[in-house]
């Protein structure tokens, strides 16, 4: 009887030997074939990779100062699987002046950089940064004891001016984010971390170089490998000219110190941002070298929070500012004719709603609303739209047609400016008000939203843009602060015109509201200049004082500069929402200010607002 067991065990043993020949074959194409970690090791025995940083791309403003450029920095580097325990740790801390414990923390976040997808201990990594010229030459004497550190040649950002850290941003040390997101970067470089430095960061980077050295067997230098011709140079970034004006912004700056707020100035017929200022602001050379970590963590704690572009990011009621483009849309849907008259006795009074408004002549049509500012006819504007049944079918057809007005002159949404951390703002829908109130609201329900009060909020920027689609009579351009980029077309995102909904003719009504504003309305500050400025006050109501806002364009017929002013509990707008505003239009229209303007601008510069913790 054959023993079949015997004949199981032989296909069992031959089954295993064959397992493990094929085990040692996959083994050894792994380590001779798929795997470069041989290849690594052999050729950071005899060759070392030195990167070469471009450098950044420099700016400036729209004529032509430098704002901002580079300076010589250097890295120690440190390649890992060099070390191996043959450095004498006591001389090298000496050396750089840093402590044991110092170093030890160094060494450690390496390590746990080498987590990283793309972490290799045979390239350099990052060690410190940024050393003094001085430091620098004591180590370089030295390097030759230190076994896998090296020098690495950088450039670091430096700003010319204490001005306009909202608008330009900084530089820091990439993130694990950062480098997770985009393979250019490996620790220990520097990206745009605010600003136009984040925006722009691809332009301003350029490309990086390669040089590649030849090692002896000791791991000294030798020379470059086969004379350079496999080395690749750096390519510089690309050199931007911003839009901004820098007197105008310095002066800005000056004219919103001891206040919260935000000035916003446009050219209408570009949409380039002349300045932009949010306050309080800080020293955009606080955010370089060394300093740069402690000096952001001190902003930032901040109650103030000067780090936040309120200009972009503060969301804000604008106040009697909007009842413009209320007055433009009641025009252009036939709610109101130019001579139409509503009554405003000391407000709007209807079926027990009172909406509260300053003394002035009553009735009246819009020119003078909008002049005298008037609370009750734009009350009445809104009721009478948003209950037009025979017009719309329902109030909630008539909101949403509001609704679209607004968004088509720029509110809403984002506006889409080349500056990161833009914020949509606030405008109200049906569906909006059908969740508030579940289905049961009308006109008086919602009345506050006509004077810029209520649920709708706004940007700065969005309320200068409505200047700018003003003094253009019914078109913007998106706003945006780079003018110009080397070797580049503008996007043409910003060279696109927005036409809004409302009519061409209801624009030249409201345009005359703002001039009969400026000559003797609420903006009768502005009849001192020699230019035909146009404007709009806006007091916001808020829990403590409230804020004062302007917005206007000048001049008139030719619109060279819209500006909005919002100064947080600073009263009426009259108060420092106009004087702030005119200025600011006579220092870009006429190149400098008057005698008489600058001791104005001194005034305000040292005209301090008490905030306390109730008001914020």
């Amino acid at each position: 009887m054959k023993n079949y067991s015997f004949e199981y065990r032989k296909f069992v043993i031959g089954g295993i030997a064959i397992f493990i020949v094929v085990v040692y074959i996959i083994r050894l194409f792994i380590l001779q074939i798929s795997s470069d970690d041989y290849k690594k090791s052999a050729q950071s025995n005899a060759f070392l990779k030195r990167i070469e940083f471009p450098s950044r791309g420099v700016i400036t403003d729209r004529n032509g100062k430098l704002m901002v450029y580079n300076q010589p920095a250097y890295d120690i580097m440190v390649i890992m699987n060099e070390v191996k325990g043959r450095l004498d740790t006591l001389e090298f801390c000496q050396t750089l002046g840093i402590t044991r414990e110092e170093f030890d923390q160094r060494m450690a976040t390496i390590k746990d950089i080498s987590r990283n997808p793309g972490y290799s201990k045979f390239t350099q990594q990052l060690f410190m940064s940024q050393l003094s010229d001085k430091d620098f030459s004591i180590f370089q004497e030295k390097m030759f004891r230190f076994p896998g550190f090296y020098v690495q040649r950088r450039s670091i950002r430096q700003y010319t001016y204490p001005y306009a850290a909202h608008i330009l941003g900084d530089v820091a040390e990439v993130s694990r984010s950062d480098i997770e997101q985009d393979d250019y970067y490996q620790p220990g470089d520097y990206i745009g971390k605010q600003g136009i430095e984040r925006s722009y960061e691809k332009q301003l980077r350029g490309e990086k170089g390669v040089q590649i050295l030849l090692r002896d067997a000791h791991g000294r230098v030798q020379g470059s490998y086969q004379n350079g011709a496999l080395d690749q140079l750096p390519k510089p970034g690309k050199n931007l000219t911003l839009s901004i004006d820098l007197k105008l912004q310095e002066l800005g700056e000056r004219l919103m110190e001891g206040k919260i707020g935000s000035i916003v100035a446009i050219e209408p017929s570009t949409g380039e941002v002349l300045c932009m200022v949010s306050s309080p602001s800080y020293d955009p050379r606080q955010m370089t070298g060394r300093q740069r970590s402690k000096n952001h963590t001190l902003l930032a704690a901040n109650p103030e929070k000067p780090l936040l572009n309120r200009s972009i990011m503060g969301l804000y009621p604008p106040g009697s500012t909007f009842k413009t483009s209320q007055g433009l849309t009641f025009l252009s849907e036939g709610i109101i004719t130019p001579t139409t008259p509503f009554p405003c006795s000391h407000g709007f009074n209807f079926k027990g709603l009172h909406v509260g408004c300053h003394g002035h002549a009553t009735p009246l049509p819009l020119v003078p609303a909008l002049s005298t500012s008037c609370n009750g006819f734009f009350c009445w504007g809104l009721y009478h739209m948003i209950g037009a049944k025979s017009k719309y079918g329902s109030v909630q057809n008539a909101m949403n047609t509001w609704r679209d007005y607004m968004v088509s002159m720029g509110f809403g949404y984002k506006l889409g400016i080349d500056l990161p951390g833009e914020k949509r703002g606030l405008i109200p829908n049906a569906q909006f008000y059908d969740n508030a109130y579940k289905g049961s609201w009308n006109g008086l329900t919602i009345i506050s939203i006509s004077i810029g009060q209520g649920e709708v909020l706004l940007t700065p920027l969005q309320i200068a843009n409505l200047g700018a689609t003003i003094a253009n009579r019914g078109y913007y351009y998106v706003p945006h602060v780079v003018r110009k980029v080397q070797g580049e077309p503008l996007d043409t995102l910003f060279t696109r015109k927005h036409q809004t909904m409302a009519s061409h003719k209801s624009y030249e009504y409201v345009v005359q509201g703002m001039r009969s504003s400026a000559l003797g309305g609420t903006c009768h500050d502005l009849s001192r200049y020699d230019f035909e400025a146009c404007g709009k006050t806006g007091t916001a109501q808020n829990k403590g004082h409230d804020h004062s806002v302007f917005m206007g364009f000048a001049p008139m017929n030719n619109p060279k500069i819209a500006v909005a002013v919002y100064v947080e509990n600073g009263g009426w707008g009259a108060t420092y929402g106009v004087p702030i505003g005119g200025l600011i239009m006579e220092q870009y229209i006429k190149g400098k200010l008057s005698e008489a303007s600058q001791r104005r601008a001194e005034e305000f510069q040292h005209k301090h607002i008490s905030y306390g913790s109730s008001e914020r």
